[in-house]
């Protein structure tokens, strides 16, 4: 995930990488383990969490890379002795409150806490760095108007949504459901009453009015091979071991077999006949094997596995 920051330095970055500006900083895990005082109060507060918090080293583990599981935490390096720092506080602050707990404003003076500022490299003052699941996500440096500022929070939020577990006692978002496609719902539907003919005619004209769909052309090779092993003798696999040269019993069983859950069984009964056979026949096994292969996640071991037999078949 990445984002843009305001201002001058205009580059983007993903969550997991150091921002360039604090490439060479420290790990921040150096800041942990050091014993912290009682935990400050604020009057301003989501879920019990203060949204905004004076860090110190002692509190740097609990109210930064802690608290950055949960949400983002800006992180505003400054001195009292600047202006813009003060400026840039105040906006932040503001921002803060705002927000209302989707992100955590954590002050941190420069002046009275060089290990912090030296972990995160900082070269000028005011620096602010989002941290979200205890790494650098972006930084910038220097004061920025309202509209960047907001701008720039608003892609912090953007790029870690989803990805943090929350303030505690914070309802979960609930994103609304995708509504369903009516076509696909008929399909479905004419699947459930047997109708694979009316089935199959839905997702073709799914597919012609969107070639790229990817969930109709997975359904329709389910409901086509569906609709074929209706048709199929109960004794196919009995007879096709009969006859081990009669290419359409061979296919006929290997489908039967197939709808059986018997993958296996079916894929090497279709690599034994290209091996045997050549010209047309070798083809038409060979056509059906990568049929059948279609109904299966690539990745699937089994289908791996006969991909690999089946080039040793053929050449």
């Amino acid at each position: 995930m990445g984002v843009t920051r305001p201002g001058s330095r205009s580059s983007a970055r993903p969550a997991a990488a150091v921002p360039a500006s604090i490439a060479g900083a420290i790990d921040l895990s150096g800041l942990k383990d050091r014993p912290a005082p009682p935990p400050a109060g604020g009057s301003d507060s989501a879920d019990g969490v203060p949204l905004i918090v004076d860090v110190t080293t002692a509190t740097f583990e609990d109210e930064v890379l802690k608290r950055s599981s949960q949400v983002p935490v800006i992180v505003d390096l400054g001195s009292a002795r600047s202006p813009q720092s003060v400026e840039l506080t105040r906006q932040l602050g503001q921002l803060a409150l705002e927000a209302d707990g989707a992100w955590i404003h954590a002050r941190i003076d420069v002046d009275s806490n060089p290990q912090i500022a030296q972990a995160f490299g900082v070269e000028a003052i005011p620096t602010v760095v989002a941290v979200a699941g205890g790494q650098p996500l972006a930084d910038f440096q220097g004061s920025q108007p309202d509209e960047q500022l907001r701008t720039w929070l608003d892609a912090v939020e953007q790029a870690t949504a989803g990805k943090l577990s929350g303030l505690p006692g914070a309802a979960p978002t609930e994103e609304e459901p995708e509504p369903e496609d009516p076509r696909l719902i008929a399909a479905e539907n004419a699947i459930d009453d047997g109708d694979f003919d009316k089935a199959i005619a839905e997702y073709e004209a799914i597919i012609d009015a969107e070639p790229a769909h990817s969930d109709a052309k997975a359904a329709l090779r389910q409901v086509k091979f569906l609709a074929r092993v209706q048709s199929i003798d109960v004794d196919a696999v009995s007879k096709a071991d009969a006859a081990p040269t009669d290419i359409a019993a061979q296919i006929e069983a290997a489908d039967v077999e197939l709808s059986q859950q018997n993958p296996e069984a079916a894929f090497g009964r279709l690599i034994a006949g290209v091996k045997r056979t050549a010209g047309d026949e070798r083809t038409a096994l060979r056509t059906r094997l990568l049929e059948l292969f279609e109904l299966f996640d690539a990745s699937d071991p089994i289908v791996v596995t006969s991909r690999r037999k089946l080039a040793s078949a053929l050449y």
